[in-house]
């Protein structure tokens, strides 16, 4: 099977190649170093030449709100449209658990227009949609900390490996199309209280309090229990 993945010099597609090369796949690996930029279209017609499969596991440079929409916005429909050129019978894209109920964050409506084009496109589709990454818990303790204390959200988060998240990007893209969304997340939910007191034993940080906060929010979106978290 032929499958290009947009986006593969990232954290996930790094691993979505190596799981695909290793099972045996042909694979075309594009990102802007290989001359693909999925704002202009440029180098998308080429990479996508005979694809069976498209992975398309891009990500806004900048993840602001209205960065990420801009970006979103310009490249979902070029990826779309080139991939209909193409003829290619099965888009796969990673998005995020929870995406479409946290109105508040500007990133997550951006990754709500990616979707959008994607299921409108008429192409057979998967979304993964993965808890946060294992790797981001420590910058997301820190995004919650000010004057010493890490006011943290009264909710749980469902921490998972970033190989873990490859692997399954890498499944659906060699399965049949779901038409749908497949979520997947961390062996465990565990409060933000715990995810910040482990970052911070972790990295010796005797100092800083943690205290949970209603009113703590989540790179500015506000988070109800189960938010972030795969259902049950």
């Amino acid at each position: 099977m032929k499958i290009t993945v947009v986006g593969a010099s990232g954290l996930i597609g790094t691993g979505v190649v190596e799981d695909l090369r290793a099972q045996g796949h042909e694979v075309v690996s594009s990102s802007r170093s290989t001359g693909v930029d999925v704002l202009t279209g440029a180098g998308l017609a080429d990479a996508l030449a005979g694809a069976d499969v498209l992975v398309d596991v891009t990500n806004s440079p900048r993840l602001d709100g209205a960065s990420a929409m801009a970006f979103f916005s310009r490249a979902a429909p070029n990826l779309v449209g080139a991939a209909r050129a193409a003829g290619v019978g099965h888009y796969v894209a990673l998005s995020i658990v929870g995406v479409d109920g946290l109105p508040d964050s500007g990133y997550m409506r951006a990754k709500v227009v990616q979707e959008r084009a994607i299921r409108e496109s008429g192409i057979p589709y998967t979304i993964v949609r993965a808890t946060q990454f294992t790797e981001f818990t420590d910058a997301i303790t820190d995004s919650l900390v000010a004057d010493g204390v890490a006011r943290v959200p009264d909710a749980r988060i469902q921490p998972i490996p970033a190989a873990q998240v490859s692997a399954a990007v890498a499944e659906a893209a060699v399965g049949q199309p779901l038409n749908g969304v497949r979520n997947v997340g961390g062996p465990h939910k565990i409060s933000f209280e715990q995810m910040a007191r482990d970052s911070l034993t972790r990295r010796g940080d005797q100092a800083t309090t943690v205290v949970v906060d209603p009113e703590a929010r989540y790179y500015g979106a506000a988070l109800a229990t189960n938010s972030l978290v795969t259902p049950d």
